[in-house]
């Protein structure tokens, strides 16, 4: 058994020595016997990502509850339920984000059966900061002789940026935020008007 180990040895050395000089990325066949265990390098392995930062979720201050008015009646209440994320590193560093809401729609006392609009909105916060923000929207029905309903909206395009993805927030608001808008510019105050007949103005 001895003498066909080190047959075995000789043959490989012999090889090795024989073989053309191989690059140092692939080495030569000595060399990946003793780093692989066999001739051949195998193929290379995706490089394993860090774990993403996934914090709970919480609902922004006023926004679990939305109402739909009919006049000074209430004709819907929506409210938020169970909530749930999923938080997945990219190569560039950045966490590619899933957030999923439940949403509880009531019939309120001037409200009747039918289709309505559920939006929530979706905030990542850093420092405090909104550094990016989604709008997801579902349509919830009520049938006939029912007075509630349970909806369900996912919003899947939110994107952490890597300089952030380890303190930052995710917050949820019922409703659909509006951007800030820009101040409009402010007017130049039109030029006074030069004396007739450009002379000095009397002392």
């Amino acid at each position: 058994m001895v003498g066909k180990r080190i047959s075995l040895l000789s043959l490989v050395l012999a090889a090795g020595l024989c073989a053309s000089p191989a690059s140092a990325e692939e080495g030569n066949i000595f060399s990946n016997l003793l780093k692989y265990g066999g001739t051949t390098v195998p193929p290379s392995q995706p490089k394993e990502l860090e774990a993403a930062y996934c914090p709970t979720v919480d609902v922004a201050e006023g926004g679990a509850a939305l109402r739909i008015m009919a006049g000074s009646n209430v004709r819907t209440q929506i409210s938020v339920g169970r909530m749930a994320r999923e938080c997945a590193r990219r190569e560039d560093g950045s966490i590619a984000l899933k957030v999923g809401v439940e949403a509880r729609v009531l019939l309120g006392p001037a409200g009747s059966p039918g289709r309505f609009d559920v939006p929530v909105t979706v905030s990542v916060k850093y420092d405090d900061k909104v550094v990016a923000s989604r709008v997801g929207r579902t349509t919830a029905e009520i049938d006939k002789g029912e007075a509630q309903t349970i909806a369900q909206i996912i919003v899947d395009d939110l994107t952490v940026p890597a300089a952030m993805t380890r303190d930052y927030e995710i917050e949820v608001s019922l409703g659909a935020s509006k951007a800030p808008s820009k101040p409009k510019p402010r007017r130049k105050p039109a030029a006074a008007a030069a004396p007739a007949g450009g002379g000095d103005a009397a002392q």
